[in-house]
């Protein structure tokens, strides 16, 4: 029986690592709207500097020992009649001690700058600060200023060239706060809060989502930054603050929105605060995003369609197929086969008056 082996043309080898270094590059191309290659602030681009001193040192490490390896299989591989098998040895003291010691040393040089700096990030600076308290649901974002005494959801406007400092929780399982351009990843734990900050040093949009698996829409879990000057922000506070121009519609009530949403004014029932205040005692509850000023963001869905009538229409009648998984689905399927199901007539009511939301 003969075997024969199997022979790989170089120029295949050489096409196939080129086109498979090009694949893996383009992930680290900065103008990817999530791409932690381009900083916009102080945060992510100090965590940017540590990786790339990481990465180069993990690189030249690399180069050295994979040379090191293939100059020795090629530069001591047996040779064509070869009969006697070189000199064997054992341990070698010199040797054993300096690739002891080089591997220390440089990872006392990657600890340094580690270390300062987490140091330096720990805290916000002092000062004046925009305080945000971030909680995370499956599958939607709560963000809540309490000093100026606005909620909302999905998106987070915040001013430029002032520190952002977070208060991140979690309402049911573990997820994962992560801004690629602006911060690195911090986790968001049932009962516990964990704090981080950024800062933004340019107006623009900035997307973030969940980094961590959170179930089964967690890669539909996103949300919107938008960074704007500080005459824009307080603008958008004021609007904020102020109850929506339209009163509540009656379909809004009486289909059992307000069993979950909350839209504040004169005429609003305020649920989901009364039901975040149990959350917060320790009753589990299921509060749904606040709709006060909905129609002043661009998305809806946890950033997953843009805002628009027809998408408003698909998502009030079967969020569960726009979005799998999610409460709103499960929740509202209930109400109404349990009462009264929504007729179109009742869907573009609910259209027309969340659209009115300003």
């Amino acid at each position: 029986m003969v075997v024969h082996s199997l022979r790989i043309p170089w120029r295949l080898i050489i096409l196939a690592s080129l086109m498979l270094v090009t694949v893996l590059w383009s992930g680290c191309y900065p103008s990817n709207p999530q791409s932690t290659f381009d900083p916009a602030g102080r945060i992510a681009r100090e965590q940017l500097t540590l990786f790339q001193i990481i990465f180069w040192t993990a690189a030249f490490v690399f180069v050295v020992v994979e040379g090191a390896l293939i100059y020795a299989v090629f530069r001591f591989r047996k040779k064509a009649g070869q009969q006697p098998l070189p000199k064997q040895t054992h341990g070698n003291t010199p040797l054993e001690v300096t690739w002891t010691i080089i591997p220390a040393l440089i990872l006392v040089v990657i600890a340094v700058p580690t270390i300062t700096t987490i140091f330096a990030q720990a805290d916000a600076p002092e000062g004046e600060v925009v305080r945000v308290k971030a909680v995370a649901h499956q599958w939607w974002w709560e963000f809540n200023y309490p000093e100026v005494g606005v909620t909302t959801a999905n998106e987070l406007h915040i001013p430029i060239n002032k520190p952002i400092t977070l208060q991140l929780t979690s309402q049911d399982v573990i997820h994962s706060f992560w801004i690629p351009k602006l911060a690195g990843k911090t986790d968001m734990i049932p009962t516990r809060t964990n704090a981080m900050w950024f800062e933004a040093e340019e107006p623009g949009l900035f997307y973030g989502q969940c980094a961590e698996f959170c179930g089964t829409a967690h890669a539909l879990m996103r949300f919107r930054v938008i960074a704007q000057s500080q005459a824009e922000f307080d603008a958008w506070v004021a609007a904020q603050q102020a109850p929506p121009a339209a009163p509540m519609a009656r379909e809004f009530g009486l289909k059992g929105c307000t069993v979950c949403h909350t839209v504040n004014g004169p005429d609003a029932e305020g649920v989901q605060e009364r039901r975040m205040d149990g959350f917060r005692q320790g009753q589990p509850q299921f509060p749904a995003p606040n709709l006060t000023h909905f129609a002043t963001r661009d998305t809806l869905a946890a950033g997953l369609l843009e805002r628009s009538d027809d998408n408003l229409r698909r998502w009030i009648q079967d969020p569960g197929e726009v979005k799998p998984g999610n409460r709103m689905g499960e929740l509202a399927g209930a109400y109404h086969n349990a009462n009264q199901s929504l007729s179109d007539a009742d869907v573009a009511a609910l259209v027309a008056y969340l659209q009115s939301l300003k």
